[in-house]
């Protein structure tokens, strides 16, 4: 069932009259995914230094891999940006009305490794975000455009790609690749999550190119970190920081991620535009 982004034209931020469209069923349920991670970014941003300071903290900072505060928020901000990034490409598809297809992670070949897929490079192109034997939709600027050669995403690089290169990136990567980079950034984990939520991420990841591996690796490689800048504050090792339980994410963060209500996840007003 599509669901209805306005029943009248409505302008949008660019003071261009956005037409009425319907949101197809698997690119709404994405854009809901990307707006929860996008306000809880927003909201870590904004209570992150002022927790710092508490003992709970290290359930947050363990995700991350450091206590260090601003390495924590340069992630977040990247986070943040990414997700915004990906917003805009959702909606723009959704007023054409175009749906998004499956995309699913290929098995590398064990005699000859095939190298991870550059930044840039179109690893199922913007095809295969698009549904098989769906409506050709004219070329849009910069979709000939022969991608730059970039190492695959570091999550433990804090470079902040350009919202041009934000955007480039969308376009050309699978989706559920973006969300993985997206939750990295946001230290995004199981058990910060509401269960249905956590589902939806999951879903996300193995129907659009994501890769379960590179998360579950990525997490156990800051966990390593963390525990050795943990080694050196011993007045923080009374508190088991790899299982929080329910009541401490709420603590450390204030919510469990998925609780936090959003007022209308297919409104185009809440689109954000470019930084």
């Amino acid at each position: 069932m599509n669901r209805p982004v306005s029943s009248d034209p409505t302008p949008d931020r660019t003071g261009e009259p956005v037409a009425a469209a319907t949101i197809p069923q698997r690119l709404a349920a994405l854009l809901h995914v990307v707006r929860v991670l996008l306000g809880h970014g927003r909201r870590l941003v904004e209570t992150v230094p002022e927790r710092a300071a508490n003992v709970e903290f290290a359930a947050l900072a363990g995700v991350c891999g450091t206590y260090n505060l601003a390495t924590i928020l340069a992630r977040l901000q990247r986070g943040i940006l990414r997700a915004m990034a990906l917003e805009r490409y959702l909606l723009a598809r959704a007023l054409k009305g175009r749906e998004i297809g499956f995309v699913y992670a290929r098995e590398r070949r064990q005699a000859k490794p095939a190298a991870e897929p550059s930044e840039g490079e179109p690893a199922s192109g913007e095809a295969a975000n698009d549904v098989p034997g769906g409506r050709a939709e004219p070329a849009q600027p910069g979709d000939g455009e022969k991608a730059p050669k970039r190492p695959a995403f570091d999550p433990d690089d804090l470079r902040i790609p350009t919202p041009e290169e934000l955007d480039a990136e969308v376009r050309r990567r699978p989706l559920g690749r973006t969300v993985l980079a997206i939750c990295l950034d946001l230290a995004v984990i199981p058990s910060f999550c509401t269960g249905p939520f956590w589902n939806q991420i999951s879903d996300t990841l193995m129907n659009y190119g994501g890769s379960f591996p590179t998360l579950f690796k990525t997490r156990q490689h800051r966990e390593t970190s963390f525990q050795k800048e943990r080694d050196k504050k011993p007045e923080t090792w009374s508190f088991d920081w790899k299982f929080p339980p329910p009541e401490t994410v709420r603590q450390v963060l204030g919510y469990m991620i998925g609780e936090a209500v959003i007022s209308d996840p297919f409104d185009p007003l809440l689109a954000t535009a470019p930084p």
